[in-house]
């Protein structure tokens, strides 16, 4: 219809079709479009006027309240009634999954998914004849398994100038640190698992947590785990990439970020160095203090109005938490502490084996004794431990072929005389590694920490810390130990 207009009237005609504008870059979705007016307003002069026709406009200007499970059931029951589906496809699991997507989004799952089938089907086609035998055409199903994989490969579009990969680390990934897996399961996963429960009892879920803990603890790491185990958006974002030196946009910068994960909810949030922009508020830098306010005030404002109708969790992450703004960690904000020590003997055992497990390890290499031997070393201080061994035999295998290539050259050896198939990683390496390898946290840095856990542990007051009901007024039997863990 647009296209007959433009001829009726004889003016420039151009099609912008909406997930093509979007880039991963930022500013580049921006650019895109301004080039695509530009050209338009071009052409203008030299036609009768222009057209500019936006196809699938819901794509780049979707409702700040988009719709959900349902909505989205409903776009795939229209997308999917002309295509052969399997009786695994469920449409009601499709759209829990597909959080954050808007109709041109699902348009292009269901159209990943009906590729990938006919891709599978391929080796059987017999290109060379008039017609495709029938059996073939009749197999042709599109499955769970197909839309699984076109779930891993569209996104939303609305997420895609702040992508990070769907994350793909399991809790498994993750070495030791079971205290804090066990309270993060408890305080992320348990109100999307047993949101019946919270409903009875009253309680909204928490809006997010302060890790906070030596550099190269696995903050980070945790946080992308917890994400994919809960099936959710995961958007990650360094504190500092946040701030410019134009007035307001700095402000401007956090409102998008949180529009973003509230359009792809249920969606984590993490603010990594979130001491760089949530500083405490009134210093005496002058102007960049006030600009500096200014975002601490945004974030408060986003974490205070993030969980009223969103599913959407922050994270901070922080190696100086005496730097941050009291009204950041206060009650109802990033009110679960939640402290990220440096591993112990069994969690460094962990570390080991997690970041050993797909390299090829002489048997004899002993990992505990590995583990004693690190004492004081965090996570990527164990983790480059076992990278300057694996490239060391790396390095030791490619130069040994590349000496058995020139003996064959020479004719010294036949082509397939003297290969070794089997290349590990030997105790010999692991010397040459712990020889390199050096402690990252100091001391002092540890004092640190332990301070500010003493204070924030003071603060409860020692009436609240020592508190009990008398037993004839009934307290329950929990086990005050592992409850005193959670906060």
């Amino acid at each position: 219809m647009a296209r007959a207009v433009a001829a009726e009237t004889g003016a420039y005609f151009f099609v912008i079709n909406g997930p093509e504008v979007i880039s991963k870059r930022a500013g580049e979705s921006e650019t895109n479009l301004r080039r695509a007016f530009e050209d338009a307003e071009a052409n203008a002069e030299a036609y009768n006027g222009a057209i500019l026709f936006i196809d699938e406009i819901d794509s780049i200007a979707p409702k700040r309240e988009k719709a959900g499970g349902e909505g989205r059931k409903e776009i795939l029951q229209i997308k999917t009634r002309d295509m052969r589906l399997s009786p695994t496809v469920d449409l009601d699991t499709l759209a829990r999954e597909s959080h954050g997507f808007v109709g041109a989004d699902v348009t292009q799952l269901c159209m990943e998914a009906a590729l990938q089938c006919i891709r599978e089907k391929m080796p059987s086609i017999d290109f060379d004849a008039s017609m495709v035998d029938k059996e073939i055409l009749d197999s042709i199903l599109v499955t769970s398994s197909h839309f699984d994989h076109a779930l891993g490969v569209v996104h939303p579009s609305s997420l895609r100038e702040n992508q990070v990969e769907v994350p793909d680390v399991k809790w498994e990934d993750v070495g030791g640190l079971e205290e804090v897996k066990r309270e993060l399961h408890e305080t992320v996963q348990y109100p999307v698992e047993h949101a019946d429960k919270y409903l009875k009892f009253g309680m909204h879920p928490s809006k997010g947590v302060l890790f906070y803990g030596p550099p190269g603890c696995g903050k980070t790491l945790l946080a992308k785990a917890i994400a994919n185990e809960c099936g959710a958006n995961f958007i990650s974002i360094k504190g500092p990439e946040l701030l410019t030196q134009w007035f307001g946009e700095s402000e401007a910068n956090v409102r998008e970020l949180f529009d973003k994960a509230r359009a792809a909810s249920p969606c984590i949030l993490m603010f990594d160095e979130i001491d760089s922009i949530a500083k405490t508020r009134g210093g005496s830098g002058g102007g960049s203090s006030e600009a500096g306010d200014r975002v601490i005030n945004q974030i408060l404002t986003e974490i205070d109005g993030v969980g009223a109708r969103k599913n959407v969790f922050v994270i901070g992450a922080t190696n100086r938490p005496d730097v941050l703004d009291p009204a950041v960690i206060r009650p109802g904000r990033l009110d679960q502490l939640i402290y990220i020590p440096l591993p112990d003997l069994k969690s460094r055992i962990s570390i080991f084996q997690a970041a050993l497990r797909k390299s090829p390890v002489e048997d004899n290499v002993n990992i505990e004794t590995l583990a004693r031997s690190t004492e004081g070393y965090s996570g990527a201080d164990i983790t480059e431990i076992c990278q300057t061994a694996s490239k060391l035999a790396i390095r030791e295998a490619i130069l040994r072929e590349e000496a058995r290539l020139l003996k064959v050259e020479s004719g010294e050896l036949e082509e397939d005389e003297g290969k070794e198939e089997d290349f590990t990683v030997t105790k010999r390496h692991f010397n040459f590694a712990m020889g390199k390898s050096r402690r990252s946290v100091s001391e002092k840095d540890l004092i640190l920490f332990q301070e500010f856990g003493a204070k924030q542990k003071a603060g409860r007051g020692e009436a609240a810390s020592s508190f009990k009901f008398d037993e004839e007024e009934g307290g329950g039997d929990a086990d005050e130990e592992d409850d005193d863990g959670l906060y």
